[in-house]
Formats: C-alpha cells, structure tokens, sequence
C-alpha cells in the first residue's frame, strides 16, 4: 500500500506578505481534526518585510527561499527544501512564489518523475499586485 501524496497548493504573485497571509488563512481553514494532527509544510520565495506571520510549531514547518527565479536557477534551492520537506510526510505543502513568469517550467519539474508519487497539485491561487 502505497503513503498518500502529499496535498500541493501554489500561491504566487502580490508581496512576501500577502502570499504569507494567503497561506495562513488557507491553514486556518483545514479541517480541525486534520489541522490537528497533520504534518503541513510551508515554502515561501522571499523574505519577510516585516513581522513574520506564520510561526513554526511541531506540525507546521516553514521553510524560506532567498528570492529567484527557481526556473532560471535550475531549481536547486527549490529541489533540496522540497526533498527535505518531503521526508516529513507532510499532508500539505503550500509553495509561495513571487512570479509566474515560468510556471509552467515549474509545474512541469513538479509533476516530473521525480515528484509524480509523492506530491498531487490542489490548488493554484493568484494574488494580485
């Protein structure tokens, strides 16, 4: 029997800020019951420009990503903390992105071979600037 995927959710554009708050909002809304006992993992691109919203606690890890193209930048950065994220066996991971300019490259390294059984795309969510 193979473990469940984990759960992938995508935000990107507007400030380090917002994408931070988008997600927390997203957190707050799980399930009670799983928010309660899951192990949930975020990714943020940036770094903060002002207080940090979300706080690590020993369900919720947070990762930060010094800003770059994770396309133009072969990926590595993006690559190892997602390795690294994954052997937690999170059941959700929420990856905030400044730009869209190549989603599509990284949603192909996401949906890769390398990925296909660890990690199901849930959702994508825009934020304006």
């Amino acid at each position: 029997m193979s473990a469940a995927k984990a759960q992938l959710h995508l935000v990107h554009g507007a400030s380090y800020t917002q994408r931070e708050a988008a997600i927390a909002a997203s957190l707050a809304r799980l399930d009670g019951n799983s928010a309660a006992t899951d192990k949930n993992v975020v990714i943020l691109e940036g770094l903060p420009d002002g207080q940090d919203i979300l706080q690590a606690t020993d369900l919720l890890h947070i990762s930060r990503i010094a800003p770059g193209c994770f396309c133009c930048i072969g990926n590595l950065s993006l690559r190892v903390t997602l390795n690294r994220a994954l052997r937690q066996k999170p059941a959700n991971i929420y990856l905030g992105i400044a730009s869209d300019a190549h989603l599509d490259k990284l949603l192909l390294t996401l949906q890769g071979p390398a990925y296909t059984n660890l990690l199901e795309i849930n959702s994508t969510s825009v934020l304006s600037y």
